[in-house]
């Protein structure tokens, strides 16, 4: 039997498959030997079988495929990936990301100077042409940098790059299934993360191209989504630990509106700043449609 590899990437995916293609050969072009990690996929319900994708790679890459009979979300998905992953660290990416040659070896130098430490890497917007795509990352990318400030009270990282132990997220228990819009569950594991006074670092240098293509309506259901997400992780916060229903200072949400215009102004910076004010509006419809129906149903 061949020895366990240092790291498992876990890739979960459903219905996409070309982008799952255009993942999988990302990672095959690692600068990292392919004895020292292994990839697990996780088809999450999907009737198309990806047993042919998996057979044109596996003389690149060591894969494993995990077939879920029903859709069970993301959430789980990557923890039923991580329960037979052989490695020591796990590594978690989407798989309409792609993956920068040097992504895993910035990754793999660092859980060895950090072994403890959950990791975040660099995300990218692989779709700039698009202006919903590229609203949510003007989103992403003003959280991420107020966070590198040391400002937040909620710091997590994106699920579709980050790595960290295999023993400490079994310890932790994975990802929390029970978030109804399949939505927040990377700061809710982050939230847990951080209440047992466990680091996170930033890893700039391992970075991912994210290329989740958006019409008018996907995005926003995908802020509806946030929404009922983020106000369902905060009552499971609550429930451990008193803590307030929103987390940031007023100046917080201001300055998330004016960062297209602190970057450039010009027409599309205005097209951007005005989709971000739709985006939030969307969130607070989610959180509060989650809140109604919760009270409907009799819960607190």
């Amino acid at each position: 039997m061949n020895s366990a590899p240092e790291l498992t990437v876990v890739v979960p995916t459903r219905d996409r498959k070309a982008q799952l293609r255009n993942c999988l050969e990302g990672i095959s072009r690692q600068d990292v030997d392919a004895h020292r990690f292994e990839v697990v996929i996780v088809n999450d319900g999907s009737p198309e079988s990806l047993a042919s994708m998996i057979e044109c790679h596996r003389d690149r890459l060591a894969l494993q495929l995990i077939v879920l009979p029903r859709s069970v979300g993301p959430a789980a998905a990557r923890s039923a990936g991580a329960a037979i992953a052989r490695g020591r660290f796990l590594a978690f990416i989407d798989d309409d990301c792609v993956p920068s040659p040097h992504w895993l070896a910035a990754l793999m130098r660092e859980l060895r100077r950090q072994p403890n430490s959950l990791l975040g890497g660099y995300v990218e917007n692989g779709l700039p042409d698009n202006p919903y795509s590229a609203a949510s990352h003007q989103i992403n990318t003003y959280v991420r940098q107020y966070y590198e400030r040391g400002h937040a009270n909620e710091r997590f990282f994106p699920t579709n790059n980050i790595a960290l132990s295999a023993e400490r997220f079994r310890e932790l228990g994975g990802f929390n299934t029970s978030i109804p819009s399949h939505t927040a569950e990377d700061k809710e594991f982050c939230d847990r993360w951080r209440s047992r006074n466990y680091p996170m670092a930033y890893v700039p240098d391992a970075v991912v191209c994210h290329s989740h293509d958006l019409s008018w309506s996907q995005f926003l259901r995908q802020h509806f989504s946030y929404g009922r997400g983020i106000l369902v992780f905060r009552q499971i916060r609550r429930r451990r630990e008193p803590s307030p229903l929103i987390p940031e200072r007023f100046e917080f949400y201001w300055n998330l509106l004016l960062h297209p215009l602190r970057v450039k102004r010009d027409v599309l910076a205005w097209q951007q700043a005005g989709l971000i004010v739709v985006a939030q509006m969307a969130t607070v419809a989610g959180a509060i449609w989650a809140a109604l129906r919760e009270n409907s149903d009799g819960s607190p």
